[in-house]
């Protein structure tokens, strides 16, 4: 599905592919507000992109709750931002300025005995 923006006289189109790439930014904050904007009506108007969206973001949510707030280094923090800005280039064709990177522990730590 393709959605077409006529305003300003510019139609902008939103693929679901694109849009499915980018739901991430677009749940991290990522995107530009000009971007934000055309993936929301795009995932506004598109059952099944919408529907991935609420999924996705159900994870991101449960994700958070469950895992213990714990910091990564600096160093992997900056290294997996790195990676990712790679990723979104070579997948989506345009470059991410700026990405934080949350690790959060997903298992308890062992206990002493």
């Amino acid at each position: 599905m393709t959605f077409h923006d006529g305003s300003n006289g510019k139609d902008h189109e939103v693929h679901c592919d694109d849009a499915l790439a980018e739901i991430y930014l677009l749940l991290d904050r990522e995107c530009t507000p000009e971007r934000d904007a055309e993936l929301r009506r795009h995932i506004d108007d598109c059952p099944p992109c919408l529907e991935e969206y609420g999924i996705d973001e159900q994870i991101k949510q449960l994700l958070a709750r469950k895992c213990g707030g714990e910091l990564a280094p600096a160093e992997l923090k900056s290294r997996l931002q790195a990676s990712i800005r790679r990723t979104v280039a070579q997948r989506c064709g345009f470059t991410v300025e700026e990405a934080e990177v949350r690790i959060e522990r997903t298992t308890e730590p062992p206990t002493a005995s």
